[in-house]
């Protein structure tokens, strides 16, 4: 595991090695004084006159060693800081890069939540092992080592018995971290769950209020918080007796050798000067052994989540290569494509041609596969067999971002960042000039809204676009659609925010963004897709039938069903009546 970890420092592995050196040298500062004051304290029991300079000299040495400490064990936590901050900075960097790899649908499934804890919480907490656990380790650990041999050179029993109470308290240490590991798994799931739970929770607020579901909501809220502090108490109830019980008797080091060495002392087998010397030398040994151990105990939680970390990042990543795009032209081609979520198989098979320049909508009900189809085309996933071309080329034959130039993706979920709506569009297009995004925004029907801002096109989109309607956002996600001008759109319910009166507007942004492009739209308003060269109507992942709509309305149940449920949601409307207050 350290290892794993080191490889990330780099060149500033050296630094956390330096730190350690600092650090061991820092120590031995803090236990120099325990042997001058031996030599003051065995010369007062033997009744030896001490002179004052002789006095005053031991006690400067003490003063020194004390500043020395502070220099020393504080410069190297500042060099072991220096390497686990840039360390957690390439650690970062790498789990970006991996994550890049990784199919986008996959990283969306893990949940903010989850993503939020292994970048921030996760990572964060390895600072821990290489800036103290590491080289205050081999620092903590080394001195006592040392010290404990000297002992032995002093007096062989009295060092047996101040090593007494380590056995114990390292059984007591090694009972917490095998009951604990056991809570570990658990505890760290329901943690990873209740971050979801807040994320879901916060975001789905402004829901929860309209439809009045404040009870239902904030029962998965408050089940998942409490779930979260039932397995930490768990978890520490089991480790908080072993807990107490090393940190009691480890230090401890006089424990045996103060009664039982004055009993030897008494008994003629050690003399006093010796005692005096050892229990001297182990009041040096306990703080630091102590604080060695205690980062011990830590390893196992580090190890967990770097463990997670890499299990979570272990699916294989999205198949593509490093060509560009060599396509013919921009027929987009399914064959026989077959694709699961997680062990369900949800597509079976689907294939079917969108020829260039023409229009091909997907239609179903809900469940039917529809927007699947459009993530895999965007290669969101990669599908499980068969195969999807652009002009005779497999879209795994290209790398992603060669697939995304060729492609513009509007989802009816769209992010605005929180930036100008002049930098949102220009993501479509990063080096385009202003004037281009300006008539971007016009082409997309923007700017009736954008007059009405204060601050026009440079207004802030707030987070997640907040500070705009759901047909405002979409108008804006269009413009950036129309600015990359890329030869195939692709429509997932992209009118989902349309309005009775912003739908001329939205239509004519969308034949703006769609003009002389190979187009597949899905859309549950049949009307809006009358028109489509080619109408697919999905059934349960399948492909049931294909045609215009004047061959399906004649010949297909399944799309004169859909068709009349259009017609009929079409026809609804909603009355009021006047009530008269008594």
């Amino acid at each position: 595991m350290l290892n794993k970890v080191l490889e990330y420092a780099g060149p500033y592995r050296k630094k956390t090695y330096l730190a350690a050196v600092f650090m061991v040298a820092g120590v031995v500062m803090s236990v120099l004084p325990y042997l001058f004051l031996y030599q003051l304290i065995t010369s007062i029991v033997v009744g030896e006159s001490m002179s004052v300079s002789y006095i005053m000299i031991r006690i400067g040495i003490m003063v020194i060693c004390g500043i020395l400490y502070a220099f020393l064990y504080g410069h190297g936590l500042e060099l072991s800081h220096i390497s686990a901050y840039n360390t957690l900075k390439n650690i970062r960097v790498s789990l970006q890069g991996k994550m890049e790899k990784q199919p986008l649908g996959t990283i969306l499934e893990y949940g903010n939540g989850t993503i939020k804890k292994m970048f921030i919480d996760d990572i964060e907490s390895i600072e821990l092992l290489l800036a103290h656990a590491l080289p205050e380790g081999i620092a903590n650990v080394a001195v006592p080592v040392i010290i404990y041999i000297s002992m032995f050179f002093v007096d062989w029993k009295l060092a047996l018995l101040s090593l007494a109470s380590l056995p114990i308290g390292l059984l007591a240490m090694g009972m917490m971290m095998k009951s604990g590991m056991n809570k570990m798994g658990s505890y760290y799931e329901s943690a990873q769950a209740m971050n979801n739970t807040i994320v879901e929770y916060i975001n789905g607020m402004e829901v929860v209020k309209v439809f009045n579901r404040d009870g239902d909501s904030y029962k998965r809220f408050s089940k998942s918080v409490k779930e979260y502090r039932d397995f930490t108490l768990d978890w520490y109830k089991v480790c908080w007796p072993w807990m107490a019980l090393y940190n009691s008797i480890l230090p401890c080091t006089a424990m045996f050798s103060l009664p039982i060495g004055a009993y030897l002392v008494l008994a003629g087998h050690s003399t006093l000067s010796n005692l005096i010397l050892v229990l001297c030398m182990g009041f040096g040994v306990g703080t630091p052994l102590l604080r060695s151990l205690s980062f011990g105990s830590t390893i196992p939680q580090i190890k967990y989540k770097i463990e997670s970390m890499e299990n979570m990042l272990a699916s294989p990543p999205l198949q593509q290569n490093n060509r560009d795009f060599v396509g013919k032209n921009h027929t987009v081609t399914f064959e026989a494509v077959h694709f699961s979520y997680k062990e369900e198989e949800v597509l079976h098979g689907v294939s079917f041609e969108a020829k260039e320049g023409t229009m091909t909508a997907l239609v179903g009900e809900s469940g039917s596969g529809k927007s699947t189809l459009a993530k895999l085309l965007v290669h969101f996933y990669d599908r499980a067999s068969g195969a999807i071309k652009i002009g005779g080329q497999d879209i795994t034959d290209m790398s992603v971002e060669a697939l995304n130039q060729e492609i513009s993706y509007v989802s009816q979920e769209q992010f605005l960042f929180n930036m100008s709506l002049m930098e949102n569009i220009r993501l479509g297009k990063p080096e385009a000039t202003d004037k281009e995004v300006l008539e971007a925004a016009e082409r997309a029907q923007c700017n009736e809204f954008l007059k009405k801002l204060e601050h026009g096109i440079q207004t802030m989109a707030g987070d997640g676009g907040k500070q705009l309607s759901g047909g405002e956002r979409q108008r804006i996600t269009l413009a950036r659609a129309l600015l990359k001008n890329a030869p195939i759109v692709v429509l997932d319910e992209a009118t989902a925010f349309m309005d009775p009166e912003n739908e001329e507007k939205m239509n004519q942004a969308i034949a703006e963004v769609i003009k002389a492009k190979t187009v597949i739209v899905i859309a549950h308003r049949l009307p809006s897709i009358m028109n489509a060269d080619q109408i697919l109507v999905m059934k349960e992942g399948a492909l049931a039938v294909a045609g215009t709509h004047e061959e399906l309305l004649h010949n297909s149940k399944e799309y004169q069903k859909l068709w009349r449920a259009a017609d009929q949601t079409a026809s609804w409307s909603v009355h009021f009546e006047k009530e008269v207050l008594a």
